[in-house]
């Protein structure tokens, strides 16, 4: 956990009692590039309220508000260990402010059972931040139940109804954390089953791209596009992101194999009498009968510049940031 941006404050600091309620408005946003904001209580215009003492949910706000004054607005990050039930608090505090029941929807019944019930928060954003680790034992629990039903049967396929979000959101989760041959594999064993899932093909085709998988992510993003035109727009931006992150990566191939045939002090001159004359281009840019560029083709190997953010094997702990600022107590 950490802590930047304190800004004001009245008073000393408070020293809150077992009972003692602390209200308060707060910011939550993603550890990522946009800084994604996932909940604003002030836009949602109801504030937070906790009661000191009584196991909530998220036991590090307790922690986060004793630290701050009255009035005074900070900023914190905290590692997902501590954020890992923000979906189910968040989708409560939601449903609140949409004058639901914030325990709607909630059945008494077994562990297994409300596994079934609850793959899914009724929000795509949060579904986001559930952590992989309970997505993967949910499929697991399921693929067990399915292996003793006949295949394709009508309580088999009820199983595999309940397996497949699963297997996006897992995608989804190890997409973040970096695990793209892991996404590459359970992707495309959905699809084996699932031929028209125009999100399993959207992963996948995210993962292809991370790998420099170029033409696999364009047909993948091309089919994905095709069974779902939704999704035409969210295609668009990926194919303009891949295509700059492969121009950039086949310049900074071309320079590193100039320099390797390049001897120090040197510069490339034409031979004395020679003719410089027009050629055809091609479609990937090389003159037709001219040797092609060392790098150039398509979807090269790593060269230094492997995936951003690692293969099989690399995770990083994810987080969440939010701003707090204290209210009266």
């Amino acid at each position: 956990m950490a802590s930047k941006g304190n800004c004001g404050g009245r008073g000393e600091l408070p020293k809150f009692q077992d009972g003692s309620k602390i209200t308060f408005h707060f910011q939550t946003l993603k550890d990522d590039f946009e800084r994604t904001v996932i909940d604003d209580s002030r836009e949602a215009g109801m504030p937070m309220e906790i009661i000191v003492g009584k196991m909530f949910k998220l036991e590090i706000w307790e922690t986060l508000l004793s630290s701050m004054r009255a009035g005074e607005v900070a900023e914190f990050w905290c590692d997902a260990i501590h954020t890992g039930m923000y979906a189910l608090v968040s989708k409560g505090m939601r449903r609140i402010v949409e004058g639901r029941d914030p325990l709607e929807g909630q059945k008494h019944r077994c562990g297994m059972g409300n596994m079934f019930d609850y793959h899914s928060t009724g929000y795509a954003d949060l579904d986001e931040l559930q952590p992989a680790e309970k997505y993967q034992e949910a499929v697991i629990c399921l693929r067990n139940l399915q292996a003793k039903e006949k295949p394709w049967e009508e309580a088999w396929l009820k199983l595999e109804s309940l397996v497949t979000p699963l297997v996006l959101n897992y995608c989804q989760c190890q997409l973040e954390l970096g695990e793209y041959y892991e996404v590459l594999e359970h992707t495309t064993e959905l699809l084996q089953k699932h031929h028209g899932n125009a999100k399993a093909y959207f992963k996948r085709a995210k993962a292809h791209a991370a790998v420099w998988n170029e033409r696999e992510a364009r047909e993948d993003f091309a089919r994905a596009a095709h069974l779902a035109p939704a999704m035409a727009a969210a295609v668009k931006k990926e194919l303009k992101l891949l295509g700059e992150r492969m121009r950039k990566k086949h310049v900074e191939e071309r320079k590193r194999y100039r320099g390797l045939f390049q001897a120090p002090g040197t510069t490339e001159t034409a031979p004395v009498g020679a003719v410089a004359s027009e050629q055809p281009a091609g479609a990937d840019g090389a003159e037709l009968g001219s040797p092609r560029q060392p790098g150039a083709a398509l979807g090269g190997g790593q060269c230094g510049h492997g995936p951003g953010k690692g293969g099989r094997g690399s995770r990083r702990a994810g987080g969440s940031r939010a701003r707090r600022s204290g209210g009266g107590c």
